[in-house]
């Protein structure tokens, strides 16, 4: 598991764990500028003593993330769980049921080790049909509400569609976007960091 944080700190500092994959692990763009860095920065320029433990990994599934979930929690006492899961899974047409039973896991895991957790949303094309497009975005909304748990609906929003924003795969946001990933993502970071 790669595990990279902006600053080592004591054990007893805030955490935050973002877990997610490649959109989050920063595939093809300098650590410094991924939006996890940024949020280090954010946090830090805004009077929080959290630090920042990136436990992405490119090309990660929901199955993987439930498997390495409790490891990742017990490395570092985590205060709050970013959840940034599912793209893959819906990319290679897994069955909805399983990546929500999945993420479900997650969340209970988290929880159980006394963490909150918040939900970064994620859409993918409609290459296996209107159907099962619908089912896969309907994962998030439905596991945030039987949980009570924040979330966005999409975490890339304002950024897919604009080629400016991504890289040559058409998959990975670039450089430039990641300010704005950290700006989707921020208002349930923060509304969690409030409350917890």
């Amino acid at each position: 598991m790669l595990i990279s944080a902006a600053f080592t700190h004591a054990d007893d500092t805030p955490t935050v764990i973002v877990f997610g994959d490649s959109l989050s692990a920063g595939y093809g763009v300098d650590f410094d500028q991924t939006w996890v860095a940024l949020l280090q920065s954010r946090l830090e320029s805004q009077g929080y003593e959290h630090r920042v433990i990136n436990a992405s990994i490119s090309g990660e599934t929901t199955e993987g993330g439930q498997t390495r979930i409790k490891q990742a929690l017990e490395n570092f006492e985590s205060d709050l769980v970013i959840l940034e899961l599912g793209g893959n899974d819906g990319l290679r047409g897994f069955p909805t049921e399983v990546i929500k039973d999945n993420i479900r896991s997650i969340i209970e895991t988290t929880r159980t080790h006394g963490a909150a957790i918040v939900i970064l949303g994620i859409r993918i094309p409609t290459n296996y049909g209107a159907r099962y497009t619908q089912a896969f975005e309907a994962i998030y909304r439905e596991l945030a509400e039987e949980f009570d748990v924040p979330w966005i609906e999409f975490f890339m929003e304002g950024i897919a569609l604009n080629d400016e924003l991504m890289q040559e795969d058409g998959i990975h946001p670039n450089a430039d976007a990641q300010p704005l990933l950290l700006d989707n993502a921020w208002p349930i970071i923060r509304l969690a960091l409030t409350e917890n």
